[in-house]
């Protein structure tokens, strides 16, 4: 389906990575508001016409006049505000989307209009280059047709689940969150061949190189890891040394669930709960 407008009320990291994602799928009309000119200045050029809040306070309100599709993504503290400034100059059939972890529909569907549309969408980095994974959650007032606008959107920067309001949190500490969980072991992976005599640069290449081939073999395959684990692993082998260590007691196991428990509560401080 053809996107209506779509205006990104704060371009930092994750509203620039939807931004780039959906240009480089074809979108024409994106806006997107900054905090400050040179936030602002990384949109010049291409289709996303930005407008700095230090250069035209009225930049947020002027960005959603017309668009179909609305997202907040300012900070959790800050999202209220925003929607109440934006509220009253909404087109009928805008469907504000809110990315603001650890933030209910409820609160926020409380200070706009009567009856706007909400949704809360939980997306991650690679939404930039098309291979993310998003969560989303219906509000109330969410019409068929403007859940499917929404949709197709997200669809067209990788994965879409969707999900109850109460358990849109707990994505986000997988998929959210996930990238960061990546890039770490990319770290330790590469500062332990390192410790076995690589240059740093040659390590970084080793292991990204490693990690998107099985990756993609996983995709390109159609397997579960488990079973393309079991067949890297030949029994007493140097692989299944290295399996051990990691699998010892559970260890790792019990690492990943402790740190997600660790999101988790986060988010629900976040949330007040």
């Amino acid at each position: 389906m053809a996107l209506p407008p779509v205006a990104v009320l704060g371009g930092g990291n994750l509203g620039s990575a939807i931004l780039t994602g959906l240009a480089d799928a074809g979108a024409t009309d994106l806006r997107a508001t900054t905090r400050t000119a040179a936030s602002a200045a990384r949109f010049a050029g291409g289709p996303v016409r930005a407008v700095a809040l230090e250069a035209d306070p009225a930049a947020n309100r002027r960005a959603v006049e017309g668009a179909g599709i609305v997202i907040s993504g300012v900070k959790p503290v800050g999202t209220a505000d925003l929607l109440r400034e934006i509220g009253p100059v909404l087109a009928p059939e805008a469907v504000v989307v809110s990315l603001a972890v650890g933030t209910p529909l409820a609160p926020l569907e409380a200070v706009l209009p009567a009856g706007a549309p909400l949704v809360r969408a939980m997306p991650n980095t690679p939404v930039r280059v098309r291979r993310g994974v998003t969560g989303l959650a219906r509000g109330r007032a969410v019409t068929d047709a403007g859940f499917a606008a929404v949709t197709a959107a997200f669809d067209l920067l990788g994965e879409v689940v969707v999900l109850d309001d109460d358990r849109i949190d707990r994505i986000s500490t997988i998929s959210g969150s996930g990238p960061a969980y990546v890039y770490l072991l990319l770290e330790r992976f590469a500062d332990a061949a390192v410790e076995l005599g690589f240059d740093r640069g040659d390590a970084e290449r080793t292991v990204a190189a490693t990690f998107s081939g099985a990756l993609a073999l996983l995709d390109a395959s159609g397997e579960s890891p488990e079973a393309l684990r079991r067949a890297v692993t030949s029994p007493n082998g140097t692989t299944a040394a290295a399996v051990a260590v990691f699998e010892e007691d559970g260890a790792l196991g019990e690492l990943i669930a402790a740190a997600l428990r660790g999101a988790l509560r986060r988010a629900d401080e976040l949330a007040g709960r």
